[in-house]
């Protein structure tokens, strides 16, 4: 099961460096009234990082939940 999970995630990897390989043109953001110029490879990397960060938020919120009830 270890194993095969270790696949999945390599083949995950290999994908999402292939998108970043393929997104490197410069695009714009524009958030609320600022315009900020990037290459692509940025922007899919910051959301990427805050989707990843989002995601241990809410592991880590639900394991307190669990902790706070069983007490």
């Amino acid at each position: 099961m270890k194993t095969a999970k270790l696949i999945v995630l390599l083949i995950l990897v290999i994908l999402l460096g292939i998108v970043f390989v393929q997104n490197l043109e410069r695009v714009k953001l524009h958030f609320l009234f600022i315009t900020i110029e990037m290459p692509h490879i940025i922007l899919l990397l910051f959301a990427v990082g805050a989707g990843f960060v989002l995601g241990l938020l809410v592991v880590l919120s639900k394991r307190l939940k669990n902790g706070k009830q069983d007490q």
